[in-house]
């Protein structure tokens, strides 16, 4: 992935959540704010993976889709809204991003992944970690862009 690439689609995403007017989510779907939450948390997961490619430390990267309602509402009350958790999405997004263009020849290194992205995407084996951090930016971010989107416009 083309960090200019990434940053690109964290901007159009973070335009998203700065538009606001969101409203209640489907029973069953998640929230504007746990989506953010869930953003910035897995951005927390992604950039500890790559600090250790980065040192050459093993390391195995599980997707947080999966992640407990609570925990996350434990991290919008944390941040206390969505204008915290934007904050908060700004700040770990930029730190992937900056950790992102230091990989170089870096990219390469397998890491062991295991993530589902809808009923289309499953890995679960070792991949080279610049190619989790593709699907994350082709991917896992747009799937949560227009999820926002829909939350907006029903």
């Amino acid at each position: 992935m083309e960090t200019q690439e990434l940053r690109r689609v964290y901007d159009a995403l973070l335009a998203e959540v700065d538009a606001g007017g969101f409203a209640e989510p489907p029973p069953g779907e998640l929230t504007a704010e746990q989506v953010v939450a869930h953003l910035a948390a897995n951005d927390e997961l992604m950039s500890a993976a790559t600090e250790a490619v980065l040192a050459g430390s093993d390391f195995a990267y599980y997707d947080l889709d999966a992640m407990h309602r609570p925990q996350l509402d434990a991290l919008v009350a944390e941040c206390g809204g969505l204008d915290g958790l934007a904050a908060l999405l700004r700040a770990t997004s930029q730190k992937l991003c900056a950790l992102t263009e230091r990989l170089g020849p870096r990219a390469g290194v397998l890491v062991d992944t295991h993530l589902r992205e809808g009923v289309g995407l499953t890995v679960d084996e070792p991949l080279p970690w610049g190619r989790t951090l593709d699907l994350h930016g082709r991917v896992h971010l747009p799937r949560h862009l227009a999820q926002l989107r829909k939350l907006r416009t029903g």
